[in-house]
């Protein structure tokens, strides 16, 4: 594929999946693109990586910025024996002119219905910065990016009160000896109000701090026997 769009920002209650932040319109490129053709794309559609796919559009590998910029690193350069011991790597993808002597293989992928913390766990142990979105055959659906998973964040507060109303609140206490008020304001969500059940109320702020898109939990609810 040759086109790019950036995923739509999604303000629906949860849960949400890889699938509803991913951009779904990438640019790929097959294991023989040469260099130049892979710094072309990368500068015409404004992305720093590149899938490469094979076959039917199973993705192999990835390209990205740091993989080509070695070879401008070690243009003019003669590196001693120790720095060619350390920067092995480095050093053969300063004379690679294909995709499938660049990329980093095997991809490091995500499935589209993966949750938005599975994937931002995966990019912190990986150490990257975006994952293909692949079908159960490793076939790419999306690109997904550390900014794609921060869009939750986007959700309005009013969306954010409606489910932490609707999930949480009316599940856990259902019958409050007064009402609980939920307020939320730039992400950061408030209940006041008495309850019956001293032991659900820190279960009701691990939940609320589990909704996509609440950035803190300042709970004030207290019980109605006092503890």
């Amino acid at each position: 594929m040759t086109a790019r769009s950036g995923g739509e920002e999604t303000t629906r209650s949860g849960p949400h999946r890889v699938g509803d932040v991913m951009t779904r319109a990438v640019v790929a490129v097959g294991r023989k693109a040469p260099f130049k053709d892979l710094v072309e794309r990368m500068t015409q559609w404004e992305v720093s990586a590149l899938p490469v796919l094979e076959g039917d559009g199973r993705v192999i590998g990835l390209v990205s910025e740091a993989d080509l910029l070695p070879k401008e690193e070690f243009r003019d350069s003669d590196p001693d024996r120790f720095t060619q011991l350390r920067r092995l790597s480095d050093l053969a993808k300063a004379g690679a002119v294909a995709a499938d002597e660049l990329m980093s293989t095997p991809a490091v992928t995500v499935h589209c219905d993966a949750t938005l913390a599975e994937a931002a766990r995966v990019m912190a142990l990986r150490h990257v910065k975006r994952l293909p979105v692949v079908n159960a055959e490793g076939v790419l659906e999306g690109m997904v990016s550390r900014g794609d998973l921060l869009k939750v964040f986007l959700r309005p507060d009013k969306d954010l009160a409606d489910e932490i109303r609707r999930d949480v609140v009316d599940v856990l206490f259902p019958a409050p000896v007064e009402p609980v008020h939920i307020t939320v304001v730039e992400g950061v969500a408030t209940l006041t109000g008495r309850v019956r059940d001293a032991a659900h109320i820190p279960l009701a702020v691990r939940l609320v701090r589990g909704v996509e898109g609440v950035v803190g939990v300042d709970c004030r609810l207290t019980a109605a026997d006092g503890e």
